[in-house]
C-alpha cells in the first residue's frame, strides 16, 4: 500500500472518529490479509483518538481447543469465543462512565489470549477492530456486523497472503513444512469462508504489495 491510499484510509477513519460519540470500525479479511499491519497504522497515525482491539484476543485457550477436539483447526469459527467478542463490542461501543474498558489481546509467542490487555478509556472517539469473521452472518457471529459502524474487507493478492502466513508460522516456532500444510490447509479454508461474506463490506480495499 502506498502512501497516498494510506492518508485516504486514514482521512476516512478519522471522519468516523470526528463523528460526536464512540464509533467502532472493522478491518476484515483473510488470514494473511495484513488486517493487524492496517489496523495498526491507521490506529497510530490517528495520534491517540483511536484504540486498536482485535478479534484474536478472543482465541480460545489452548487447554480448550486441546479438550475440544479443535487444536488442530485453530483460527476456524468455532475455535472463538464469538459470544464474548460481540460482548465487548457492545461496551466499547456504548462506554459508561469514567472508567476504561479492558480487552484481551493474542499473545503470538505464547499463542495464547491475554487477558485485560487493551485499555480503551472512554474519551476516546473510535475503536478500532480487526479480525476473520467480523461480516459472517451466522451462529454467535452474526450480531457482530451490526456492532461496527463501517467495516473494510481486505482484498490480498492469494500468493502474496499464502507467503505471509508461512513466514508468520514459522517466526513463532512452527517447522516450515508444518507451516506450509496449515496454511494450505486450515487456513485456507477459513480464507473461503471469509471471502464469501465481502459482499457485507461497506469498503473493499485492493492490497497487492506489502
Amino acid at each position: 500500500m502506498d502512501t497516498s491510499e494510506l492518508a485516504a484510509l486514514t482521512d476516512r477513519a478519522r471522519s468516523l472518529a470526528a463523528g460526536g460519540h464512540r464509533r467502532v470500525l472493522g478491518i476484515a479479511g483473510a488470514p494473511g490479509a495484513g488486517k493487524s499491519t492496517l489496523a495498526a497504522r491507521i490506529t497510530e497515525a490517528l495520534e491517540g483518538r483511536a484504540v486498536l482491539v482485535s478479534m484474536d484476543g478472543f482465541h480460545l485457550a489452548g487447554a480448550e481447543l486441546e479438550r475440544l477436539g479443535r487444536a488442530d483447526r485453530k483460527g476456524a469459527p468455532d475455535t472463538f469465543d464469538a459470544a464474548g467478542y460481540a460482548a465487548l463490542l457492545r461496551r466499547l461501543r456504548h462506554p459508561e462512565g469514567p472508567d476504561p474498558v479492558y480487552a484481551p489481546a493474542f499473545d503470538r509467542a505464547l499463542e495464547e489470549p491475554v487477558a485485560g490487555s487493551v485499555c480503551v478509556p472512554p474519551d476516546v472517539p473510535l475503536v478500532v477492530t480487526e479480525g476473520n469473521y467480523l461480516l459472517l452472518d451466522e451462529g454467535p457471529w452474526a450480531p457482530v456486523r451490526g456492532l461496527l459502524d463501517e467495516v473494510w474487507f481486505l482484498d490480498t493478492d492469494p500468493e502474496l497472503r499464502l507467503s505471509r502466513l508461512v513466514d508468520r508460522h514459522v517466526r513463532f516456532g512452527k517447522p516450515r513444512p508444518y507451516a506450509e500444510r496449515f496454511a494450505a490447509g486450515s487456513d485456507e479454508r477459513n480464507a473461503r469462508l471469509v471471502e464469501r461474506h465481502r459482499g457485507r463490506a461497506d469498503l473493499v480495499v485492493r492490497l497487492g504489495e506489502p
